[in-house]
């Protein structure tokens, strides 16, 4: 019985990279590459938890397929961070790899968010993290224009 939903959740996770790398190749530049995927797995992760007992759950993420799964997504992640940063929409002040481990992390989230609007959220939130932020005004410098 072990081996067949070994066989059946080895199918289920490949079918999901399979869609997460289908998404991410319809999708315009890096950032909305980023998007696409990042809302895709955040939804997987929200409709995967819902079926999955935990006992089960803890048995079948154990396997080396898993594993194997984990560092595609990990590395599809860290991909998609590096070329949000060379076109300069991301930041590089953090390392792909670290930022993609905080996506992951984070993204974890989602299969306890209570909606799928929690979940956009969520995403929303994450993508706010890893854009370039603007340089902050200086305070009391403003220009004032003075009419003599």
């Amino acid at each position: 019985m072990e081996s067949i939903l070994l066989a059946w959740h080895e199918r289920q996770v490949g079918q999901h990279l399979d869609h997460l790398t289908h998404v991410r190749d319809h999708a315009g530049d890096p950032g909305q590459r980023l998007e696409v995927v990042l809302r895709a797995y955040a939804h997987i992760a929200h409709e995967s938890r819902r079926h999955h007992d935990t006992e089960l759950a803890a048995t079948l993420h154990r396997s080396e397929h898993t594993t194997e799964a984990g560092r595609r997504l990990r590395d599809l992640m860290c991909d998609l961070i590096a070329e949000g940063g060379r076109d300069g929409t991301l930041r590089v002040d953090v390392a792909a790899d670290e930022l993609a481990d905080y996506c992951l992390h984070a993204l974890a989230a989602a299969a306890t968010a209570s909606s799928n609007a929690a979940v956009g959220r969520l995403v929303t939130v994450i993508l706010a993290g890893l854009r370039v932020q603007p340089a902050p005004r200086a305070r009391g410098l403003s220009r004032t224009v003075h009419r003599g």
